[in-house]
């Protein structure tokens, strides 16, 4: 069965690097990559599409991921939808708050694309 995974981030450097770095899962197993550049773009295709994955940025225009991820969390339909908040905010604090809604893993960048693989295929089941 094909995965999917969403980049939902407003940099487009970002998404980029995200996109080569998950391209491999692509070559390698069922896994479809799609790309959402503000907050409500990405809960748009959540809704629409259910990703198996969601790499989400918290600060964004429109709706960040913090209010994304608890909308998703909140909704009996979604609540499989696994999200990893990728941000620059690195306090504590925001790490807690982004649990806290329901994230499964709270990274920041810049990121190590190995781990990036590694958290995909574990959390995918790949």
């Amino acid at each position: 069965m094909t995965k999917r995974i969403l980049i939902v981030d407003d940099e487009v450097h970002i998404k980029m690097l995200l996109e080569q770095t998950l391209e491999e899962l692509e070559d390698e197993f069922e896994v479809e990559l799609f790309t959402a550049s503000d907050g409500e773009e990405g809960l748009e295709f959540i809704r629409s599409k259910r990703p198996d994955l969601v790499f989400l940025d918290i600060m964004m225009p429109k709706m960040n991921g913090y209010e994304v991820c608890r909308i998703v969390k909140d909704d009996s339909n979604l609540q499989d939808v696994k999200i990893i908040l990728l941000t620059a905010k690195g306090q504590e604090v925001d790490r807690k708050q982004g649990l806290k809604l329901g994230a499964m893993m709270y990274m920041t960048k810049p990121f190590d694309p190995d781990e990036i693989l590694r958290v995909s295929k574990e959390l995918l089941e790949l």
